[in-house]
C-alpha cells in the first residue's frame, strides 16, 4: 500500500484536517480517512509518514472496543464495501471508519499523568499545572501525586488551543456536562493507563473528544488514545529526570529543530531514513498494545 497524503473518494468532502479527511455519507453518517500526513509545529509536512494513518486507525478503534463500557463511541460496524467502491476502498486500505454523526463539544479533555511538555513549563513557573497546585520539588517526568485533568479549548484551523480552568468548561458547556466529561475522561486514562502499562508501556497524558447523539448523550469521538493523542513511554527505558522517548512523531520534530527553518510552510523535506524510524516507532506501538 501506498503512503496516503490526501484522499480523493467519490463523495461529499466535509472538511480536511491536518490528518484527516472528513466525507458525508447521510444525515446521520460520516466517513473518515486518516491519511498519512504528519504535521509538526502546526505545519502539514509535503510527505506522509508511511502506514501512519493505518496505524492510528487500528490503535484508536482497539481502544474503541476495549473502552465502549465506560462510554459509548461514534465507531459504527458497517463495512465499508456498503458505501465505498472497489477503487476508494484500495486507495484508503484500513485508513477509514464509518462513524455516527455527533455535535462536537468545543471543549478538549486533556488528562495529565506525569509532568511533561506544556505541564513542565508550567510547574517550573508556577509550582502549578494549569491551574492544579503540585508539591514542591518534583522532576522532569514525574509520575504526579494524582492524576489531573486538564481541560483546553478545540481551537479552529491554524490556531492554537487554550488551556482553560474546569470552571471555565462549566461556563461554556454547562455543569452537568462539564462534569461528565471529566469523570469520563479520568475513567478512560486509568483504565488505559493500567492496560498498557501491563505491556510495558506508559501513558504519560492523553487528549480525548466528546460530542453529543441525537438524544443528547456523551460519546466519544475523533480518535482514542493513539501515538498521536498520547505520549507513550517505554516503560523498561523511563527515568525520572529525563525526556522519556515517545513513540510518536519526536523523531520528525527533532530533526526539523536541527534545520535552519522558521516553523511556517513550507516545511524542509524529511531524509527516507527519517520517515522510515518514524513508521517503525508508530508500528512497534501498535504491536505491543494490540498484541493478543
Amino acid at each position: 500500500m501506498n503512503a496516503l497524503h490526501t484522499s480523493n473518494l467519490n463523495l461529499p468532502l466535509l472538511h480536511s484536517g491536518k490528518v484527516r479527511d472528513m466525507y458525508a455519507l447521510d444525515n446521520d453518517k460520516l466517513l473518515i480517512v486518516t491519511t498519512d500526513r504528519l504535521s509538526a509545529f502546526d505545519v502539514i509536512l509535503d510527505e506522509p509518514i508511511d502506514k501512519k494513518g493505518s496505524v492510528l486507525t487500528t490503535v484508536s478503534n482497539f481502544w474503541f472496543e476495549k473502552t465502549k463500557h465506560i462510554i459509548p463511541n461514534h465507531l459504527l460496524s458497517i463495512p465499508l464495501s456498503d458505501v465505498l467502491s472497489e477503487s476508494d476502498i484500495a486507495q484508503v486500505g484500513d485508513r477509514a471508519i464509518i462513524v455516527k454523526k455527533l455535535k462536537p463539544l468545543p471543549v478538549e479533555a486533556i488528562v495529565r499523568g506525569y509532568l511533561i511538555g506544556s505541564g513542565w513549563k508550567d510547574y517550573q513557573k508556577n509550582q502549578a499545572v494549569c491551574g492544579i497546585d503540585l508539591p514542591a520539588d518534583l522532576q522532569l517526568a514525574n509520575k504526579l501525586p494524582e492524576v489531573i485533568y486538564t481541560p483546553s479549548t478545540k481551537a479552529a484551523a491554524l490556531e492554537h488551543d487554550e488551556n482553560i480552568s474546569f470552571e471555565k468548561t462549566i461556563e461554556i458547556i454547562g455543569e452537568k456536562l462539564a462534569t461528565q466529561i471529566k469523570e469520563v475522561s479520568l475513567a478512560l486514562y486509568k483504565f488505559a493507563y493500567e492496560f498498557a502499562y501491563q505491556k510495558g508501556i506508559i501513558i504519560a497524558d492523553t487528549k480525548f473528544e466528546f460530542g453529543l447523539d441525537e438524544n443528547d448523550n456523551l460519546v466519544l469521538m475523533d480518535e482514542a488514545l493513539t501515538p498521536d493523542s498520547s505520549r507513550f513511554w517505554d516503560g523498561q527505558k523511563y527515568q525520572v529526570g529525563t525526556s522519556p522517548e515517545s513513540f510518536d512523531k519526536q523523531i520528525v520534530r527533532d530533526y526539523l529543530e536541527t534545520c535552519d527553518w522558521n516553523k511556517t510552510a513550507p516545511a524542509p523535506k524529511l531524509p527516507i531514513n527519517i520517515s522510515q524510524q518514524t513508521t517503525n516507532k508508530y508500528l512497534e506501538v501498535q504491536k505491543i498494545l494490540c498484541a493478543v
